[in-house]
């Protein structure tokens, strides 16, 4: 036993200590001086701690900078944007924030008024600002950061709150723009959200704002390192159940498509980062589209997971009640859950466990709760479609070899689950559904092929109005019907009625392949019924035979 579980452990625990994305705080490249001279240029790289005047030495670079630009200079863009960036590092390290209290500044020519605006939910003084020019990323996950950059003018920040001063709904870390403009003596930094404004008015001109959107998420990612959760969360579910929640990744928008992407096994959110990336170099999508995820502790069975998705849900309708209807992409076990979002059961699965109604069955308390939550449901109407990727809709083998026993043994097991057990058991011992409890099973029982809940949910279909896609992994080796991933195969994650099916040269994790992300930005291209752009088209399987509802969009 233990020649086993050392090894499997070892690779584990090894794995979970490479950070998939590392940030490094460096010195910010230097422009070359056109306008501004070389000499602020540099007291600007290295202030020299005068507070005030530091701040003015850099207020009069600007003005120079913000007057070429303003004449149509471009070449003056780069020392603007550079010297904002400096700007913006020397009010926080002085405490002064100009968009909360205004200030004068003596400069060499002129005494600035220091002025700012911000949007209202960065109204909190515990919020720090990094100008993203000083962030270099590193990691398997970093040669796709840089793809959410626009060219423009202002300083790309990336704003966050520390743990201790978040809520429950604060969106901890997002970009924003600063842009400096004069009038007079009049200095005025703004903080602009690029998800309402790509454009700023500068000098009388329409100018693109300077973006950066995936540094936020990145930097998050690389400084608090969710992705260590993942084995914790499976191992030990209970401890880590305050950790379950539904999470937006930018400022909610009522004019946006929420994505909301559903993580599996041994997993966290951070495993979408990839796609995230690229999706978010995407101008189309990014006009479309906002993104959420939900995190949760692995180890639950996933109809548990799911009952906790669909109370997050029913929180977030509280918290948005005008939010447009959701695409739910969900990967591995994630995609389990999501199917469970997407399927009308009722009380259909309790009668096929216990042999009668829920009104008619003898469990009480907490047990009852928890599993009425788990066995009757029916689909979320809130949602519009949904993408399925290497999900075993019938079971992983694995689940059920000396890996899922192994799997089983780690995972420790919730003592209100103990009780659902033994009030399961009570009823089941001499009722005539021919059910029997004697383990109520975890997360890795539940991926089981001879698991009774993922054989009972195939009997009952996705609702019929709500089209979704299948995007499955080969290893590359070409072989389907007869492929696998390498943990689920074929025959389990196929489905006979998705809209499309497409099948990528992947592992398991076809959410990372540059194919299962393309099909991904195809699928939500398709939802906002735009065309798919023809230089990033990947050939789809599409089974247009099958899209035989008029409810149902084929590509």
């Amino acid at each position: 036993m233990n020649r086993i579980l050392l090894p499997l452990l070892t690779t584990i625990l090894i794995a979970g200590c490479t950070a998939p994305i590392r940030v490094h705080e460096v010195e910010a490249p230097e422009p070359r001086p056109r306008v501004v001279s070389p000499a602020v240029l540099k007291a600007a790289a290295h202030p020299g701690n005068h507070g005030e005047s530091d701040i003015a030495i850099l207020l009069d670079g600007l003005r120079e900078a913000a007057r070429a630009v303003s004449r149509g200079d471009e070449a003056a863009t780069p020392e603007y944007n550079y010297l904002t960036s400096r700007l913006v590092e020397r009010l926080i390290e002085a405490d002064v924030r100009p968009w909360d209290q205004s200030m004068r500044v003596r400069g060499g020519s002129v005494d600035y008024l220091l002025r700012g605006t911000q949007p209202a939910d960065l109204a909190d003084p515990d919020r720090e600002f990094i100008p993203t020019d000083r962030l270099k990323f590193s990691g398997r996950y970093a040669g796709k950061t840089g793809r959410g950059q626009t060219s423009g003018i202002g300083a790309p920040l990336v704003t966050f709150l520390s743990e201790d001063a978040r809520t429950p709904m604060t969106i901890p870390h997002r970009t924003v723009t600063a842009v400096v403009r004069f009038k007079g003596r009049l200095a005025t930094v703004d903080l602009l959200d690029p998800f309402e404004l790509d454009k700023v008015t500068f000098g009388g001109r329409s100018l693109p704002l300077r973006v950066d959107f995936n540094a936020p998420v990145a930097y998050i990612l690389s400084k608090e390192r969710i992705d260590r959760l993942g084995l914790a969360r499976l191992i030990d579910p209970v401890r880590y159940s305050d950790t379950a929640r539904l999470s937006a990744l930018q400022p909610y928008d009522p004019d946006r498509i929420p994505v909301l992407l559903v993580h599996g096994l041994k997993d966290t959110p951070a495993t979408w980062a990839p796609m995230y990336f690229d999706l978010m170099a995407d101008p189309a999508i990014r006009e479309r589209y906002q993104f959420w995820a939900f995190s949760y502790p692995s180890g639950y069975p996933y109809p548990v997971s799911a009952a906790i998705l669909r109370r997050e849900l029913r929180l977030m309708r509280e918290l948005h009640p005008d939010h447009k209807d959701i695409v739910i992409i969900g990967h591995s076990m994630g995609g389990l859950v999501s199917r469970l979002m997407v399927t009308d059961v009722g009380d259909r699965l309790w009668r096929a466990f216990f042999g009668k109604s829920p009104a008619e069955t003898d469990v009480s308390g907490e047990s009852r709760r928890l599993l009425e939550a788990s066995l009757v449901f029916g689909a979320r109407d809130e949602i519009s479609r949904a993408v399925f990727m290497s999900s075993p809709h019938r079971g992983s083998e694995l689940a059920g070899n000396i890996v899922g026993w192994i799997g089983i043994k780690l995972v420790r097991f919730p003592a209100t689950l103990a009780d659902i057990r033994d009030a399961a058991a009570n009823v089941l011992s001499a009722n005539d559904s021919g059910s029997h409890v004697d383990h109520f099973p975890n997360s890795i029982d539940t991926l089981s092929p001879r698991n009774l809940f993922i054989q009972r949910i195939n009997d009952y279909p996705i609702r019929r109005n709500i089209p979704y896609h299948s995007i499955i992994g080969d290893r590359g080796k070409g072989d389907t019907p007869d492929s696998s991933d390498g943990v689920v195969a074929y025959w389990s994650s196929h489905l006979e009625l998705a809209a499309s099916e497409k099948i990528v040269p992947s592992g398991h994790l076809s959410n990372q392949h540059p194919q299962g992300i393309e099909e991904v930005r195809r699928i939500l291209y398709l939802h906002a019924g735009l065309p798919h752009r023809p230089d990033v088209a990947i050939a789809t399987k599409t089974k247009r035979r099958e899209c035989h509802s008029a409810q149902i969009e084929c590509p």
